[in-house]
């Protein structure tokens, strides 16, 4: 089965673009073939996803997908009863229906769950690979095939967000960061659908900005924001305004910093900087006296 499947009904999909950083995707497979959980830790929008996605579709294995939030329960991955038309019925969660079939289930971004949501994904890290269901009284094993995933990003980590050791311990453990210039030219190339020099003018001004990452900006520009802007700029939108909203808006809400951002653009896209509007209007003009010769 070679089709994603999500808890928001997103279309499957089929055969995703990954370019590869180094042997991650070897690795996973050996995790895989072991029935071994994968954490990817990584920043935002550096490929994660997408990673997960790609060994979904060459493993030939469905994915569930969950974006964890504050308000996750544990309900929202198991499954909970409701009410239908003929009387109170049992509904699978993502993480269930993935147990069941043998499929991926990833979790993005969990350490923005509750720590007692993903207290449940303990008997399924280790050799039980089983998953208690309280409200039915069934004690599921995981059929073959079936794969634990989650990621998070490193950068939103602090006392209050972070997987308990008794977690992470469970896991093989990737480490993502965004790819080499040469790899992500090829990526916003092939994503956004620009030509090779204008991949690779973005690519050097994300480097550029990368820079600033922890100083005068809180977050690097991502990869995704690249391909973002790729699209625009084959779409017609010029350059400078491409960037403006894909890469200065979503970066900074800080006036200063977005100026300096458009100066690096302007400077990497030789784009001349704007003219400052003239003060002296026709109306005023007029008004001058003229002196007589």
């Amino acid at each position: 089965m070679d089709t994603e499947q999500d808890v928001t009904g997103e279309p499957p999909r089929s055969a995703p673009y990954y370019a590869p950083a180094g042997d991650e995707a070897g690795l996973f497979e050996q995790a895989a073939k072991h029935d071994l959980p994968v954490l990817i830790k990584g920043p935002t929008g550096c490929g994660k996803t997408r990673f997960v996605q790609y060994m979904a579709d060459r493993l030939g294995r469905a994915l569930y997908t969950v974006a964890c939030h504050d308000d996750l329960t544990a309900a929202d991955l198991v499954g909970r009863h409701l009410i239908g038309p003929a009387g109170t019925f049992w509904q699978d969660g993502p993480l269930t229906r993935a147990v069941r079939e043998g499929a991926i289930c990833y979790l993005d971004e969990i350490i923005e769950a509750r720590k007692d949501t993903t207290v449940i994904l303990h008997p399924l890290t280790d050799d039980r690979r089983m998953l208690p269901l309280d409200a039915t009284g069934e004690c599921l094993h995981a059929a073959p095939g079936f794969m634990l995933v989650v990621s998070y990003n490193p950068g939103y980590r602090n006392l209050l967000k972070g997987l308990k050791p008794s977690t992470r311990q469970r896991f093989v453990a990737l480490s993502f960061d965004y790819p080499a210039p040469a790899v992500e030219q090829q990526i916003v190339a092939h994503e956004g659908g620009v030509d090779a020099d204008t991949a690779h003018t973005l690519v050097k001004l994300a480097g550029a900005l990368r820079h600033l990452g922890g100083h005068d900006l809180d977050e690097s520009p991502s990869t995704r924001l690249l391909i973002h802007a790729a699209r625009l700029i084959r779409a017609g939108v010029d350059t400078l305004t491409a960037c403006t909203a894909c890469l200065a808006e979503p970066l900074t809400d800080d006036l200063t910093t977005r100026a300096a951002i458009l100066d690096v653009v302007r400077a990497h896209f030789a784009v001349a900087p704007a003219r400052a509007p003239m003060r002296t209007s026709i109306r005023t003009s007029i008004r001058t006296p003229i002196r007589a010769i």
